[in-house]
């Protein structure tokens, strides 16, 4: 695996590497590399050499840095003179980039390959609002309309069946981990909030459909129409990430006809009436009768909140939930 060195003045490169973890998941073989007010060059350059020690592969190397010419780079650039056939710097750190790379090593072995393929993402991760202020060329891909919007009802795409890549219960619903790992991991072309809450409200609508990653275009729809476009063969080449804020929301959808074989568990926030099961998911009656109906329908589930997690398991999961409600 390539390893990553991020490096900054101050303590930027720490903050961003866990960012960078929150979003994606731990990751083995990246170290922040920081310069610090009372430090020179040659620590730099020491704190890198230990850092690359410490690698599985000190043979594909990626610096990741924040300025172009600061002292960072300049070590790595050192370091790099007698590598550069195979080790790259990338400078304009930015957390899009670093989560792209993250992502990238688990298909690409080269440290140059990465960085090649990097940059569009850390561009396109700098946006601007009001949106009128951006460029035509970028504005203008932001707000393109959906596909199905041109074709004539009834025109068969594809197979004419939507494919759920990922359906996930998430009480923030689309967030930097959504947006980020989970869209890296199952690749998909379009995100579907389904909810009839958020469709109702204008700004939370619009907030989230602005919170798309680049590339995918995301709706708000209520729980009537993710069933009609279940059911609409325009939907036939869309590979869609599906988002519930909650269980019992997700059993309406199957109710309505639409075939969910797998539910991601993600985060669910505590409330009044419901009980901690974990870190980052509290449950009340409602929810666990749902999960509950979900699997009498066959439903298997994956409790995890990044792809790198390992999945929890959702038996015990429920049946400690069940147990803190009787108790409550």
């Amino acid at each position: 695996m390539v390893g990553i060195i991020l490096a900054s003045h101050g303590e930027f490169a720490e903050g961003i590497l866990q960012s960078g973890a929150m979003i994606f998941g731990e990751q083995e073989n990246v170290k922040a590399i920081t310069l610090m007010p009372s430090e020179g060059p040659e620590d730099v350059k020491a704190k890198m050499k230990t850092a690359i020690a410490s690698f599985d592969d000190q043979d594909e190397v990626l610096f990741l840095v924040d300025l172009w010419g600061g002292t960072p780079f300049n070590q790595a650039n050192t370091l790099f003179e007698e590598h550069k056939e195979k080790w790259a710097i990338v400078a304009g750190l930015n957390l899009p980039m670093v989560i792209e790379a993250y992502a990238s090593r688990l298909s690409m072995n080269s440290a140059q390959e990465i960085a090649a393929h990097i940059i569009e993402t850390a561009k396109e991760g700098v946006r601007i609002r009001p949106e009128e202020l951006e460029p035509v060329s970028t504005a203008a891909v932001a707000t393109a309309e959906p596909i199905q919007g041109s074709i004539p009802p009834g025109t068969v795409v594809g197979d004419g069946k939507i494919k759920l890549v990922l359906t996930r219960v998430d009480s923030r619903l689309l967030h930097g981990q959504v947006a980020t790992a989970w869209t890296k991991s199952v690749l998909p072309n379009r995100i579907i909030i389904v909810s009839d809450a958020v469709a109702k409200d204008d700004l939370r609508k619009r907030l989230i459909e602005q919170a798309a990653p680049p590339g995918v275009k995301a709706n708000v729809v209520p729980i009537s129409k993710m069933i009609e476009i279940a059911k609409d063969p325009r939907f036939g080449g869309t590979k869609a990430l599906l988002l519930f804020e909650n269980p019992r929301d997700v059993v309406r959808v199957m109710d309505g006809g639409v075939d969910i074989k797998e539910v991601n568990v993600g985060s669910m926030a505590h409330s009044v009436g419901k009980v901690v099961v974990s870190k980052v998911l509290s449950m009340g009656q409602d929810d666990v009768e749902a999960f509950e109906e979900m699997k009498e329908k066959g439903v298997k589930f994956d409790v995890r909140k990044v792809p790198n997690d390992s999945s929890g398991n959702m038996n015990e999961i429920l049946k400690k939930a069940k147990n803190e409600l009787a108790r409550a």
